[in-house]
């Protein structure tokens, strides 16, 4: 604030926050003599201007337990003090079937000398979904709307959760009973059915195909792949798709992608030659289905040659204690503790004790220049503490939710952290998996963002997220099993198309979610569809930017419609946010006006084979959105070539409207 003035996130160093109040800004923060005085509480009150707002009311507890602890000098507890334990709200949960609207929530706390206190009045609240249901400061919650909201309550370093479903009757509702393929459907369609929202129906096999191949291999299907599938009239025609994209170099490339964003595969962090070797060693375990648990491991425990073992580049991009903590947390448990680096995590359990106890896990990677240029070696140095900045205290390794480790010095300490995290027993790695594959086909995680579990951040169905965790587990971590596993699923295979009764529902599946196509997927696919491929620096001509290296740099169009740079290891980075400028790069942009142009794209191509106009766009249409296009559509086509004194250009102008469709932008 003003005048320097710093204070502890919620009191985590009580000597700082008293000498800050009683010493600095010439003692006038508090006034021990006449604490109506001291500006601590006139600015809350608002009988001084105060930017905040006002924070506090004469006749409410926060005040009146301020007041007295100014007038009796700002004293520190005790040492023999009782030490809160915990709090628990009540009640825990509840559904609103009877038209009630509100819900006052109690917090109670233990302390070590087994006393309970009502904390309610000092208890802070705050709700994970303000459409459904809002909170105020006294821990009343008034409803806003239908669907699910977890109240969070958090008292100094305490926290707990109440969550709340509110429900109503729909007019004209009835449960239909869909179709179920398999035990996701029957979790995601308990949810639906309790929550009055009536499920979408299956895609059309158009659709489908789309979809599919964009998910699995993260590309178009050509206009063979699309005739091909659109003509079987075979009934498991569908899971045999998917089954045969997950056999194909495109699937291996397009997932490993996706972890190459997150481990950071750049240049700059890797050297060229170790960004080549750990892409191939990434692209190997996806292709071969290297089970997840191993597959973790060996980044967490590479040791040696980051040329020789590619997974040691994994300490190359994280060159830090801290930088390893927060990358594997986020990675493999799910868990943003960065927090909880400079103090305890605000929304969340973690503390800084457990920061540091993790980060006591990587403290002795060393390393030292290898044999070759540019070339590094990892090895564990038998030596290295981390110190907690606060107490100075040299930490142990700290296990979440299971405490500190004793390590001997001689063994690698990644060993024993690792067999912790990939252990069946462990609550956070299989469910981190599960729910970032799941992010990754549905454009949403169980969890959202995906790699940000806390209690304040529920998943929008509990049941079905333990439950693939649990089926994880059991089919060995394929990742290749997860995913057949969901893209079989009616709840995958659901139109885009909403109903009357989930028109709402962005959260539950109840229909598919368009969302753009990634950058890469984009540039692809309009190579596809104009038949000129992109060209690439240091690159075979013809890779397709979803099977680039790493990110290309000062490339417009990449950069406008989010590709990320690979700094960070965080799904966050890849934006897919719209924006001006990716309107002006499919409008008049130099990428698709060229690739629209040349002599060697798709429409002279077709033009010059003698193909009618009919023909030409229905290929276009086939390529663009695996389907033909309807009478309107053909005959709007029809009719603006038929006027135009040049059919090249026009032909060119129905390819342009066709890439600038929602249709042709967005995964559906």
């Amino acid at each position: 604030g003003k005048g320097g003035f710093r204070l502890s996130l919620r009191a985590y160093d009580p000597a700082l926050d008293t000498h800050t109040l009683r010493h600095e800004y010439f003692a006038r923060r508090t006034n021990v003599m006449n604490p109506d005085e001291s500006l601590l509480l006139r600015k809350p009150l608002m009988q001084v201007a105060h930017g905040g707002g006002q924070r506090l009311h004469v006749d409410e507890a926060p005040h009146s337990v301020l007041r007295q602890w100014i007038a009796e000098g700002l004293q520190l507890d005790p040492t023999d003090a009782p030490m809160l334990v915990s709090i628990a709200m009540s009640p825990g949960q509840r559904v609103f079937q009877d038209g009630s609207n509100q819900q006052q929530l109690v917090v109670m706390g233990t302390f070590d000398d087994g006393s309970v206190h009502d904390l309610t009045a000092l208890t802070d609240f705050s709700s994970s979904n303000e459409s459904v249901a809002k909170v105020d400061e006294h821990g009343l919650v008034t409803r806003q709307g239908r669907g699910e909201s977890a109240i969070l309550a958090r008292y100094l370093d305490k926290m707990d959760t109440s969550y709340l479903t509110f429900l109503e009757e729909v007019p004209g509702f009835v449960w239909n009973d869909p179709a179920e393929s398999n035990f996701i459907d029957r979790l995601v369609n308990d949810k639906l059915e309790r929550l009055v929202i009536l499920p979408s129906e299956t895609c059309t096999d158009d659709e489908f195909i789309r979809r599919a191949y964009l998910d699995a291999a993260g590309r178009l299907p050509s206009l063979d792949e699309t005739t091909a599938f659109l003509n079987d009239e075979s009934e498991d025609k569908r899971a045999e798709l998917v089954d045969k994209l997950l056999d194909t170099p495109d699937y291996a490339a397009f997932w490993g992608l996706r972890w190459a964003d997150v481990l950071r595969t750049t240049s700059g962090k890797l050297k060229p030659e170790g960004v080549a070797k750990f892409n191939r060693w990434i692209y190997e375990g996806v292709l071969h289905d290297v089970p997840m648990d191993e597959f973790a491991r060996e980044l967490l425990t590479a040791s040696g040659s980051v040329f020789e073992n590619p997974a040691a580049n994994y300490w190359r991009a994280s060159r830090d204690p801290n930088d390893a903590t927060e990358t594997t947390a986020q990675l493999f448990l799910g868990v943003r503790i960065q927090c909880a680096k400079c103090h305890n995590h605000p929304f969340e359990r973690w503390t800084q004790d457990n920061y540091y106890g993790i980060g006591a896990a990587f403290t002795r990677v060393g390393r030292k220049e290898g044999p070759r240029p540019d070339d590094e070696i990892i090895f564990n140095q038998n030596s290295g503490e981390n110190k907690q900045p606060r107490t100075g205290e040299t930490m142990k390794v700290h296990l979440l939710l299971r405490g500190d480790v004793d390590v001997p010095t001689e063994e690698d300490r990644r060993e024993v952290f690792a067999e912790w995290l990939t252990s069946d027993n462990n609550p956070f790695f299989a469910k981190a998996v599960v729910n970032r594959v799941w992010g990754h086909l549905f454009g949403q995680g169980i969890v959202e963002p995906v790699d940000d579990f806390r209690d304040s951040n529920p998943p929008s169905n509990a049941p079905l997220l333990d439950e693939l965790a649990r089926q994880f587990i059991r089919n060995g971590y394929s990742r290749k099993w997860l995913i057949r596993e969901i893209m079989n699923s009616e709840t995958y295979q659901r139109t885009a198309r909403a109903n009357e009764f989930n028109t709402e529902d962005e959260r539950y599946t109840s229909h598919y979610v368009p969302r753009m196509l990634t950058a890469e997927q984009l540039l692809d696919a309009i190579s596809e569809v104009t038949g000129v491929p992109e060209s690439f620096a240091g690159v075979p001509a013809g890779t397709p930017a979803t099977q680039l290296p790493e990110p290309p740099k000062d490339h417009e169009f990449l950069k406008a419609f989010g590709q990320p740079q690979r700094e960070m290891a965080c799904e966050c980075e890849r934006s897919n946010e719209s924006n001006l400028s990716q309107a002006l790069q499919m409008i008049n942009g130099p990428t698709v006006h060229e690739k629209l142009r040349s002599d060697a794209g798709r429409i002279k191509q077709m033009m010059d084979a003698g193909k009618s106009d009919e023909e030409i766009v229905t290929e276009l249409y086939l390529r663009a959105f695996s389907r033909r296009p309807s009478a309107t559509e053909w005959e709007a086509a029809s009719n603006h070539i038929q006027a135009s004194e040049d059919r090249r250009l026009a032909l060119e102008d129905v390819c342009w409207a066709v890439l600038n469709t929602k249709e042709f932008l967005f995964q559906h």
